[in-house]
């Protein structure tokens, strides 16, 4: 294809991108299953309070330690278990964009990474 200005085999390109995008795809979702197996723990407290998140962000265990509950008040507690779960949230979400940007950063996309 001669006619747009040196583009070369425009089919070529696309196949290949399709072949790309199936290939990423099939990446993305062993990357989703490994996160899923993942565990990340978020702690408060001294690590009195701890709450287990996978991956995927999905809270997998919460474990207080029984001295919380004999010497600390409710609002103690809840204040432990609130920053235990930003911290294993924000550890997931980490753990996630690096796993993901593997995955895009291997696909030669600049950009691409911060999307996924």
């Amino acid at each position: 294809m001669r006619g747009l200005g040196g583009l070369g085999d425009l089919g070529g390109l696309m196949k290949q991108a399709q072949k790309q995008m199936k290939d990423m795809q099939r990446r993305m979702r062993e990357v989703e299953e490994d996160l899923r197996e993942r565990a990340v723990e978020g702690t408060a407290g001294g690590g009195m309070v701890k709450v287990v998140f996978n991956g995927l962000r999905e809270p997998l265990d919460v474990k207080i330690d029984q001295t919380v509950f004999e010497e600390e008040g409710p609002e103690f507690l809840q204040e432990m278990v609130l920053a235990a779960i930003r911290q294993g949230l924000k550890k997931a979400q980490e753990l996630e964009e690096a796993e993901r940007g593997k995955v895009a950063g291997n696909m030669g996309i600049p950009g691409l990474e911060g999307l996924l």
